[in-house]
């Protein structure tokens, strides 16, 4: 396991400290958890921005599918006339 130092601010360090007594938990394993999180919920953002950075690619090209068509799709779910997926024009 590597060694990072971190200079927190006295008044975060104080209700690090607080969070730390109250779970039973030292410090560092807190950190670690935090950053932990951290790294996963930028992963997310970073794959959401990737995700809507490729759907504006497809609408400028022209692939798009009509919202009349997805809405009576999504209208006929569980009925006995179930439509099929629409698909890029």
């Amino acid at each position: 396991m590597g060694i990072t130092s971190v200079r927190i601010k006295d008044k975060l360090n104080e209700s690090l400290k607080e969070l730390a007594e109250k779970k039973q938990r030292s410090k560092s394993w807190i950190i670690n958890e935090a950053v932990a999180e951290y790294i996963v919920k930028d992963k997310i953002e970073s794959q959401k921005w990737m995700d809507t950075l490729e759907a504006l690619e497809d609408v400028k090209n022209g692939r798009v599918i009509d919202g009349e068509e997805v809405l009576a799709w999504i209208e006929s779910w569980g009925t006995d006339n179930e439509l099929d997926m629409p698909k890029v024009k």
